[in-house]
């Protein structure tokens, strides 16, 4: 005769069912919110070896310490930085793709508006890791050695001045032209495909004037082949303490930055967006990070995702305006 388990038992073994299920929940959930779990992939616009993959590297291996996860670069240079972001606008919105982006974020909508993503739709920003000022440079056979005294010969002198860049609608294009306009002045812009030949026709005097960095001018401002007639960022570079900025001679306001920012599909949760700028800021921050960037002329940011968004929504109005008033055209 079979045996009867008393309900008392029954009873607890039911208890025990779900008490099982109860806990198998929530070790899932837990295991869920172990952000990041697996690799995070970094979209960059750029090839290997220049400011931008330099400044990229350096933090992506602090940020793999911190995460515990390889933060792991997959370069996708072309078509004016578009490449790469639209690879980051169809990636999963997971947290696990980013974009280290640059101003030409905000720029190619201007130029662009055919572009196949929305650069305000599409992305969460993430943050602002660095700004590298850009340095009004001249070929040193130039009668002037400030600012101040390029805008009155370029006025005295109409047609006897030009600029290079690395391209129509590059930073270094662009923001030439808002202190040009912001001067009243007009000077020739010879674009070049690249900074490299830009740089190496400026040494050579074809061209007289251009927007560099730090990095790349500072050899040749040694040496004297080149020299420096203002910076660009908000204050003076501590390498060069006696060269005023651009905002200090007459233009209040002004600033030219190249800056290095992260964003993400703008689906990403909210959770991973914060551990993903937290990690960006502290690993830039770290001191070891921050004192090799600083020796080449940049700024360390780490800002927060609302501080770099505001800085995007204010570029995107800017850069719109300029190349409307300007008639800055690139070709598809």
């Amino acid at each position: 005769m079979k045996a009867r388990r008393h309900p008392a038992l029954r009873g607890q073994r039911k208890w025990i069912w779900v008490a099982g299920i109860a806990c198998a929940l929530l070790a899932s959930g837990t295991a869920a919110a172990a952000y990041p779990d697996k690799p995070v992939k970094v979209f960059l616009p750029f090839p290997p070896g220049g400011a931008v993959d330099f400044v990229s590297r350096l933090v992506c291996a602090e940020a793999t310490e911190i995460l515990g996860q390889p933060v792991v670069i997959d370069y996708r240079p072309g078509a004016g930085g578009t490449l790469a972001t639209e690879a980051t606008a169809r990636s999963q919105p997971d947290g696990y793709s980013i974009l280290i982006t640059t101003p030409s974020h905000t720029i190619n909508p201007a130029l662009r508006p055919k572009l196949p993503f929305d650069t305000e739709a599409d992305f969460a920003p993430v943050s602002l890791i660095a700004n590298v000022p850009e340095l009004l440079v001249a070929h040193p056979g130039v009668p002037f050695d400030t600012l101040d005294g390029m805008l009155k010969y370029a006025k005295a002198n109409p047609g006897r001045l030009n600029y290079s860049s690395a391209g129509i609608g590059t930073l270094p294009h662009v923001t030439m032209e808002l202190l040009l306009r912001r001067a009243d002045v007009q000077v020739a812009h010879v674009a070049y495909k690249g900074a490299a030949p830009a740089l190496t026709d400026l040494l050579a005097g074809v061209v007289q004037l251009k927007y560099d960095t730090y990095a790349t001018s500072a050899p040749h401002l040694a040496t004297g082949k080149l020299k420096v007639l203002a910076t660009a960022g908000t204050t003076r570079l501590s390498q060069l303490p006696n060269v005023p900025t651009v905002a200090e001679s007459g233009f209040p306001g002004y600033q030219g930055y190249l800056w290095i920012g992260a964003v993400t599909p703008s689906k990403t949760p909210a959770e991973a967006i914060t551990t993903l700028s937290a990690a960006l800021a502290k690993a830039v921050r770290t001191p070891k990070v921050a004192e090799r960037l600083r020796a080449d002329g940049v700024e360390v940011v780490g800002s927060t995702p609302g501080e770099f968004g505001r800085i995007i929504a204010d570029e995107l109005k800017l850069w719109s305006r300029l190349v409307r008033d300007a008639k800055i055209t690139v070709s598809e």
